[in-house]
């Protein structure tokens, strides 16, 4: 059944307009902070947010409405959303609570829940929730001395700077790095610089003055250009460019070649893999990583298993499988040895630690393979179903033979925008354009006349 709230990650949408308003957020507080009752101590919720200026909006809401449902709220800020995976069982939480919608530009947000282990919620909890929301849950409501409290907790940022640090060993040191890191005005503005500073590294932090309104605004993971610019400015060794929430991270090197997720997924999977620390023989990717991830892994005779897109069905397999390293090519790096969800800043860590044990430029250490050539192109959609119009299938079954059994072509609606992506790969980089432009104008053609 299709979800009329939640999508791949979480609820996300258009601030103050269905189906992100504050009167669902508060029955979304009201239903899960119902759902995750268990027991009789007193419960509570780690609740944190990104810069948006919205969130004031939404965190307001969902603090009634846990509270209605008699538990504590302890509001973190704005703090990464790893680092809500992470509080939630340091503070021996009931749930986590994130309010971002991740790099969407400031006017959209979103409802990322986390369960009491840290993970995102399955589908059949999010389900449960979302059957709440449409009922009169206020008569499951506590009563009035069992109301929940609000409170604001102190040091949440310290505690995320030492755990991000902990990753690497102790011995480590990233002394002699010039690093720019591009906050994207978001959620880790504070802590990412820091971090970077503590362990050593000369940091020239950029995009770190959020005002509510810039947020992923020409910045961030989605635009790495500036981050680029700023490299070769400063003549810096690497850049770290985060997202508004700071769980994906893509990078550049000292030349301003941008390293994607694959080619970050690539590097620490080799790198733990002749260490002997990479688990379960492979990594989880989605069905949008480069066919060129593939190829490197299987030269080292590893696995790629792939999964639909979300970095909640990656961990779902890592876990199923017992793989400690997964992502998606966007950015989200998931290395389950220390966190529970994607962690960008820790990804990156663990990238640079690469670059100063091998003591080699950045372009040296962190291109291991030749990307195949891949077009993805995004089509705007405002409803109706065009995939499934007869001219579509037609373009998309035309497509798929073009490119043959040496190729890939994945058609999918966005789980988080009104598009439609289309991304194909092959080692012709001409019949890959063709093919894309082809199935996009068939898309386009069949939107129009709807």
């Amino acid at each position: 059944m299709a979800k009329k709230y939640f999508g791949t990650d979480g609820i996300r949408g258009r601030a103050n307009r269905f189906p992100m308003t504050a009167e669902i957020a508060m029955k979304v507080g009201m239903a899960a902070g119902l759902s995750f009752q268990n027991g009789s101590h007193r419960h509570r919720v780690v609740l944190g947010k990104d810069t948006r200026l919205s969130g004031y909006m939404i965190e307001n809401a969902l603090v009634s409405g846990f509270c209605a449902a008699g538990m504590d709220v302890f509001l973190l800020g704005p703090i990464p959303t790893p680092a809500v995976a992470m509080l939630v069982r340091s503070l021996r939480a009931d749930i986590g609570v994130m309010i971002s919608a991740s790099h969407n530009p400031y006017y959209d947000n979103g409802i990322k829940l986390f369960g009491p282990d840290g993970y995102k919620l399955s589908d059949k909890i999010e389900g449960r929730i979302e059957a709440m929301l449409d009922k009169e849950v206020e008569l499951a409501l506590a009563d009035n001395g069992a109301l929940g409290r609000a409170k604001r907790v102190d040091g949440v940022h310290d505690r995320y700077i030492e755990f991000a640090k902990r990753t690497l060993p102790r011995s480590m040191s990233l002394s002699g790095l010039r690093i720019v890191v591009d906050c994207a005005n978001g959620a880790a503005y504070k802590v990412a610089p820091a971090v970077l500073w503590e362990l050593g590294a000369e940091v020239v932090a950029i995009h770190d003055e959020p005002n509510g309104v810039n947020i992923n605004e020409d910045c961030g993971s989605t635009h790495p250009l500036s981050l680029a610019r700023k490299v070769h400015e400063v003549r810096a060794d690497v850049g770290i460019a985060l997202d508004g929430d700071a769980d994906r991270v893509v990078m550049v090197d000292e030349k301003g070649t941008m390293i994607d997720g694959d080619q970050i997924m690539a590097l620490i999977a080799e790198s733990w893999h002749q260490t002997g620390r990479l688990s379960g023989g492979g990594v989880v990717a989605t069905i949008m990583s480069n066919l060129g991830l593939e190829r490197f892994l299987n030269d080292l005779k590893l696995d790629l298993h792939r999964v639909k897109v979300g970095d909640r069905y990656v961990v779902e397999r890592m876990r199923a499988n017992g793989l400690n390293v997964g992502g998606e090519q966007s950015g989200h790096v998931v290395l389950s040895d220390f966190s529970t969800t994607g962690d960008g800043l820790v990804a990156a860590l663990q990238v640079l630690a690469c670059i100063k044990r091998q003591n080699k430029p950045a372009s040296e250490v962190c291109k291991k393979f030749e990307p195949v050539p891949q077009l993805l192109k995004n089509v705007r959609v405002s409803g109706g179903a065009p995939l499934e119009t007869a001219p579509v299938k037609a373009a998309i079954a035309e497509g798929e033979a073009r490119l043959g059994t040496g190729g890939r072509l994945v058609i999918r609606p966005s789980g988080t925008e009104p598009l439609i992506r289309v991304m194909a790969e092959a080692d012709d980089s001409a019949l890959v354009e063709s093919v894309v432009d082809d199935i996009v104008m068939a898309i386009s053609n069949s939107k129009n006349a709807a």
